[in-house]
């Protein structure tokens, strides 16, 4: 399901929609959310330099990682670093996000020096002007498709530092803009759960048109930690998780996906689930009662005898279809009866006898609804 996001933020949107927009979001159970972006900003990397993507370049917006470390990791995944002055651009935010070390190399305190990157980076001093970043952001990206009319994508590696200094009103309008934007073809950056409140992750996930929630594979009761005897299950959260993933598709359907995932030193994989009822109790919300049936309750229902149903003890059960004649047994008239019927009709009370008037007539027309209840 990872390679599906990637291909949906590839893919880009159509002409008169939004940008493609993901968010991926982790908690301090499952703290995989950056591993996860890393392994989405490599993939539609090479999209874009292989010339399979919508967008033809990708500005990348560092708030918790500096712009070398993402160098290194593309260089890692095999991504010719040497061309990205083609079609990537950084615009530094990590490195001095409020402009404190501008001012205290201006005042003799500290000595002034600018990173050294394999990148082109631009440096970022005010991550609290959202208008400045969204214009910087939109000249950057200008800057690399020049006057074409193509696209290129933006990946902001953590929203959870942007919120830190504004607000989410702010930051709700700026991912706006950048959606709506006609020459940004998708967005997507990741969020700690655990540092905001749940209105504000509700919002952020109402803005994407992807969801990616990371969770533990041992979940942990009532949000507390476990005790110490069960730390062996714990463990098993250090390198493994499950990713959760919704998509809106725009027909309006929604579809969501449950997917592995471990990490070692060689990175992060992925794999399905081997059953489709794991994937199918991944979509059930997380109630206090169970909505499947096991094979027990299955059996125990099934054996359940209803009130009225006849039960067919010692005595055939036939249903009047319409179709048998009127001295069959099962109607309950004989032809000794004959006389007596039409004696009831005489004495001013009697039966109503409907006679078919051919076998084309819908079987159903004349039948008793209740026939089938032992009443």
């Amino acid at each position: 399901m990872a390679e599906t996001i990637c291909r949906s933020l590839r893919d880009g949107a159509l002409e008169g929609e939004h940008a493609a927009a993901l968010t991926i979001k982790d908690s301090i159970y499952s703290p995989f959310g950056p591993i996860v972006f890393n392994h989405v900003l490599a993939q539609l990397s090479s999209f874009i330099l292989a010339g399979k993507s919508q967008s033809r370049a990708l500005v990348l917006i560092t708030l918790s990682q500096s712009p070398s470390f993402y160098a290194d990791l593309l260089k890692s995944n095999g991504i010719d670093v040497a061309s990205s002055h083609k079609w990537l651009r950084v615009l530094d935010c990590y490195t001095d996000p409020l402009g404190w070390k501008d001012q205290l190399a201006e005042s003799g305190s500290i000595s002034s020096s600018s990173p050294s990157t394999s990148v082109s980076s631009s440096l970022c001093k005010d991550v609290k002007n959202l208008d400045r970043l969204f214009s910087s952001i939109l000249e950057l990206g200008k800057g690399v498709i020049g006057e074409e009319k193509c696209r290129f994508s933006v990946a902001i590696d953590s929203i959870s530092e942007m919120l830190r200094h504004t607000s989410m009103a702010s930051v709700a309008r700026f991912l706006s803009n950048l959606r709506s934007h006609g020459e940004i073809s998708s967005v997507f950056w990741s969020l700690h759960e655990d540092l905001h409140e749940s209105k504000t992750s509700a919002a952020l996930e109402y803005m994407s048109s992807m969801l990616a929630t990371i969770e533990p594979m041992t979940q942990v009761a009532n949000g507390l930690r476990e005790s110490t005897e069960n730390i062996p299950l714990t463990e098993q959260n250090f390198n493994r998780g499950k990713l959760n993933t919704r998509l809106k598709r725009r027909n309006g359907r929604v579809r969501v996906v449950c997917e592995e995932f471990s990490v070692d030193q060689s990175g992060i994989r992925f794999k399905s689930f081997s059953s489709e009822e794991a994937v199918a109790q991944s979509i059930v919300p997380k109630l206090q009662f169970n909505l499947q049936l096991s094979e027990k309750e299955k059996n125990d229902r099934a054996k359940v005898v209803l009130p009225f149903e006849h039960q067919g003890t010692g005595k055939s059960i036939e249903i009047y279809d319409g179709r048998k004649p009127l001295t069959d047994e099962t109607l309950g008239v004989k032809p000794s009866n004959v006389e007596k019927v039409q004696t009831n009709v005489a004495s001013g009370s009697g039966d109503i006898i409907y006679f078919r008037d051919s076998d084309d007539e819908m079987p159903d027309s004349d039948e008793d609804p209740d026939d089938d209840l032992d009443i």
